[in-house]
């Protein structure tokens, strides 16, 4: 079994927002990314989809873009993004698919690894961050403790992270995702969100306190999932 992780798929089946227009890696980048999917994961492999799946406002209206979601190769644990409207209740929607997690307050048990997370948000010390940011930020806390407390609790000792934005400030300051992570001995965290070359370049990377920190937005990863295990050790992640 193959762990795989990528961010930021922008689905818009329905043609409400099509990615074309911002073009470079989002020309076609459905069809890219289908291809190289197919190519490389099994039905047995696991891809982590780290948020903003799809521009659709409404269940209803996602129901096209999560559709193509499953019938691609593997199971498929989905964390939320902040332009995840449609997501529900987490329980309602892991009743409509049987390859693919809805993951929120819980953890997804992947061979040996247990793979938690939540959507996040922006931290303290960007220049945007608001009173009103500040009490996501915290639900967004209790939201990753208690998904990782979970995994914890069933003994499981090998921990993926799946954030949605990224888990520090665009100074890579500490926050209390890193101190969430560290805590609880994270190996790897993987988180998307960021878009185009200058962004980037600002996401948090690389080991810190022994936790790796991987970007894998689409256009980052060129419409190619990134695969985790096999292939991670500290240090290195291929």
């Amino acid at each position: 079994m193959n762990i795989y992780a990528i961010a930021d798929l922008h689905l818009s089946f329905d043609g409400a927002k099509p990615m074309d227009i911002y073009g470079g890696q989002w020309i076609d980048h459905t069809v890219r990314l289908e291809k190289n999917w197919r190519s490389m994961v099994s039905e047995e492999d696991v891809v982590i989809l780290a948020g903003d799946l799809s521009w659709s406002l409404k269940q209803e209206g996602a129901v096209e873009d999560l559709n193509w979601i499953s019938a691609l190769p593997g199971k498929k644990v989905l964390i939320k993004g902040n332009h995840d409207l449609w997501w529900t209740s987490a329980n309602k929607l892991n009743r409509l698919y049987d390859n693919m997690y809805f993951l929120q307050n819980t953890y997804y048990k992947a061979g040996d690894y247990a793979i938690c997370g939540s959507r996040g948000w922006i931290c303290p010390g960007d220049i945007e961050f608001t009173t009103h940011d500040r009490k996501i930020y915290q639900r967004e806390l209790v939201r990753l403790r208690m998904s990782l407390e979970e995994a914890k609790k069933a003994g499981e000792t090998h921990i993926i992270g799946a954030i949605h934005f990224p888990p520090a400030n665009e100074g890579l300051e500490d926050s209390g995702f890193t101190d969430l992570f560290e805590e609880f001995g994270v190996e790897l965290v993987v988180y998307g969100h960021l878009h185009g070359t200058d962004a980037h370049l600002k996401g948090l990377k690389g080991i810190r306190n022994g936790v790796e920190y991987r970007l894998v937005a689409c256009d980052y990863l060129s419409c190619r999932p990134l695969r985790l295990i096999p292939g991670f050790c500290k240090g290195v992640a291929r």
